[in-house]
């Protein structure tokens, strides 16, 4: 619902601002807002605030920003601009993009790093939103985005850090960044979120290491910092609706030389011969995927992989897939019947002699 009519809001005569009445918890790829967040007398206001909007989007936009600065606005004025600001570029895009060209990133990250939680939220998931937009990505991290978003990522309020991993998401879709995110503390953080998080959490952490561990150094810190055990916690469980995030995380980071040890450590290779067995078939081509790089150069995790009967189900995908998948079936069967090939030639031989 859009209305354009008049409005006296924070005791000033404004003009107009297109807004869409919308309390969906989805909010693009990373659910920013969510319905019941805010207390019932702001619900009201918001209301209000909807079905009154004017003529003039500027001049609203301009008042709001102006009472972001902590010289010239108490805390609850802060709030409710900052609140404000975070509803208008929720699914707005024009908002998100004249709420930049205002002036509101920078006192925005200045919220970010408050003591307050409500107001800390509040300016979160404004950046996030804000960081929606592509024009604002570059000048969101250049204004200093990043530590402290970080920072929310390590004691935030749950739902401040679940949207400072979105908002860090977003940042890390310039490639440039995703060196300066993971050089500022991230990813210990992330896999942190990935672990204790709640289902969305989960989520927001492990597309958000995704899209940072496309950058090689990021993938050997990821390992480093304990993300091999929920990864292979969430592939076990799969009724956790994380096991082809999980996956394709766990795949990417196989490159890395610390990946290899660290997923046997955590018991991972029972866990993804049984998705190879039990698996959705997407599920199936990810599990045989890992499987082959973790067994590409180590007879003894070969061995370790044909023990807990990987053979027959990557035979029977074998048979059953199509091109990639089938192809990495193969490349793995191979590898797999190596070591008993091996074996029984030494057998061969000690009997021979």
């Amino acid at each position: 619902m859009e209305n354009r009519t008049g409005l006296t809001y924070m005791n000033r005569k404004l003009s107009g601002l297109t807004v869409t009445d919308d309390s969906s918890s989805a909010f693009s790829d990373c659910n920013s807002d969510r319905s019941g967040e805010f207390p019932p007398s702001s619900s009201e206001n918001r209301r209000l605030f909807l079905s009154r909007a004017a003529e003039n989007p500027d001049d609203l936009i301009r008042y709001l920003v102006s009472h972001l600065d902590s010289s010239s606005s108490s805390v609850d004025e802060q709030k409710q601009a900052a609140m404000e600001i975070r509803l208008l570029t929720k699914d707005k895009p024009e908002n998100r993009i004249k709420l930049a060209r205002a002036g509101a990133i920078k006192p925005l990250i200045s919220l970010v790093s408050s003591s307050d939680p409500q107001l800390q939220e509040h300016g979160v998931t404004a950046v996030l939103n804000l960081s929606l937009c592509d024009e604002n990505k570059e000048l969101i991290a250049s204004s200093g985005a990043i530590k402290p978003l970080v920072r929310v990522l390590k004691s935030g309020t749950p739902t401040a850090k679940e949207n400072a991993a979105c908002a860090l998401l977003r940042l890390s879709q310039i490639e440039d960044n995703k060196i300066a995110i993971g050089r500022s503390g991230a990813i210990p953080h992330l896999v942190s979120l990935l672990e204790t998080g709640g289902f969305r959490g989960k989520k927001d952490a492990a597309t958000a290491l995704y899209s940072l561990c496309s950058a090689k150094e990021n993938r050997t810190r990821a390992v480093e910092s304990g993300v091999m055990k929920p990864l292979v916690e969430l592939m076990a469980d799969f009724d956790s609706n994380m096991v082809d995030k999980a996956a394709y995380v766990m795949n990417l980071l196989m490159s890395a030389a610390e990946a290899k040890p660290a997923v046997v450590e955590e018991g991972g290779v029972p866990v993804l011969v049984e998705i190879v067995e039990v698996g959705t078939q997407r599920q199936k081509e990810m599990g045989v995927s890992i499987l082959l790089q973790l067994c590409e150069e180590s007879v003894v995790y070969r061995t370790m992989v044909a023990r807990e009967g990987a053979i027959a189900p990557v035979v029977a995908l074998s048979q059953s897939s199509k091109s990639r998948a089938k192809l990495k079936a193969e490349a793995l069967i191979e590898l797999l019947r190596q070591p008993r090939q091996q074996q029984q030639q030494q057998q061969l031989d000690s009997n021979r002699s």
